[in-house]
């Protein structure tokens, strides 16, 4: 950008996870002088700008996952002219699993002003509700979809010395937990937060057996997953691996390949985890 370019600028806003009165001032302020707000769902930006008692000035264009890519231009466009170009998604932080990162990425390629109201996180306001360690964290953004898939990416956590946050369904919660149960074993410990600052929040605390049970019944509301970090004296044995790689298997990978995946990301002894799975077939 040289000199003379006009001063526009990118401004990516966490917005409240569920309490309207969660929102910064500099929020309040960034939505009712923005000249353009990047919404990842239009009424949900409007119902919060009236919560707020805010009128919103600027004009408000979608920005969803299935129509980032096509927005892009436009917005950068927009800050090349000298316009603030606010992005929000409907809770928390935008480009944490939800819409933001492309946008960034493309202005910062191009060196325009970007900048971030910081504000509501459900990851880490789950990890500090979650009694569970948290001095070093990941995210893993979404539980995969898909019984086999889940399995694979669960086994990659079984050596995870850091505690793990991710979202899930509450349709789906229940199997991804007992199938956590399978392959991380029954005594690791997590907690699922369920609607973050909202009327009905609660937090349930245990071993993943315990959760595992407690998920069954009827779970409803935005999910989030704090799972403990692995004790380097808690590998997971042989035995409880082999279910992961007869689901690899199941899904059309070679036995050789299941086992050499599956002892990489647990740190095992493949001859050892081959034996067992071939035993388990008899």
């Amino acid at each position: 950008m040289s000199a003379d370019s006009p001063a526009g600028r990118l401004v990516l806003a966490a917005t409240p996870l569920g309490d309207a009165q969660d929102a910064s001032v500099r929020l309040r302020d960034a939505l009712a002088d923005a000249d353009v707000i990047a919404a990842e769902d239009t009424r949900r930006l409007r119902a919060l700008a009236a919560a707020l008692d805010v009128t919103v000035s600027g004009k408000v264009v979608s920005h969803y996952d299935a129509v980032e890519a096509a927005r892009l231009p436009r917005l950068l466009d927009d800050v090349r002219a000298g316009r603030t170009v606010l992005v929000v998604t409907d809770a928390g932080m935008p480009a944490v699993s939800d819409p933001g990162y492309r946008l960034v990425a493309a202005a910062a390629a191009e060196d325009l002003p970007v900048t971030c109201l910081p504000g509501p996180s459900a990851v880490t306001t789950a990890l500090v509700l979650s009694g569970l360690p948290c001095e070093r964290f990941c995210f893993d953004g979404f539980a995969p979809r898909r019984s086999g898939e889940r399995r694979r990416w669960l086994a990659t956590l079984a050596v995870e010395r850091r505690a793990v946050v991710f979202f899930d369904s509450p349709n789906r919660l229940a199997d991804t937990l007992r199938e956590a149960v399978d392959v991380l074993g029954p005594d690791r410990a997590a907690a699922v937060c369920r609607e973050l600052t909202k009327r009905y929040e609660e937090v349930v605390r245990g071993s993943l057996a315990e959760l595992a049970e407690w998920a069954a019944g009827e779970v409803r509301g935005e999910i989030t997953v704090v799972l403990a970090g692995a004790d380097a004296a808690e590998a997971p044995s042989v035995e409880s691996l082999v279910p992961e790689v007869q689901a690899r298997v199941d899904d059309g990978e070679r036995l050789k390949d299941a086992v050499a995946a599956v002892a990489a990301a647990t740190n095992t002894s493949k001859r050892d985890l081959y034996n067992a799975a071939l035993a388990a077939r008899t």
